[in-house]
């Protein structure tokens, strides 16, 4: 079963900085993609981006960035804002076997 691990949610203030990673394992079969998803409170789970495409929230300010020797990818978050807060969630879409997510992890922007 593919397991995806993901650390490096947490507090930071308007501004600020994070790094989330997400590393999959028992992979079996080559990975197709890797991205970020997040849910805020009261909304819906949205896309925040692929390995090549971010949404026009957070261009400019996140960038995704992969290892596919770890078969790891990473998300790089500056300049954050109150609305980014949520539950960050990473995605794996491999050949044949489609899509698996991370259990999620916490960003909270506030002052």
């Amino acid at each position: 079963q593919v397991t995806l691990v993901e650390s490096g949610g947490g507090l930071v203030e308007p501004g600020g900085s994070l790094r989330l990673s997400c590393a999959a394992s028992r992979v079996g079969s080559p990975i197709l993609d890797m991205g970020w998803y997040r849910q805020a409170p009261g909304k819906e789970r949205e896309l925040v981006g692929t390995s090549t495409d971010l949404s026009d929230s957070v261009k400019g300010r996140f960038t995704i960035s992969r290892d596919n020797a770890k078969n790891t990818v990473y998300l790089q978050m500056n300049s954050l804002k109150p609305d980014d807060t949520g539950v960050y969630y990473c995605y794996v879409n491999i050949f044949r076997s489609g899509d698996f997510w991370g259990q999620g992890t916490q960003v909270t922007v506030s002052s």
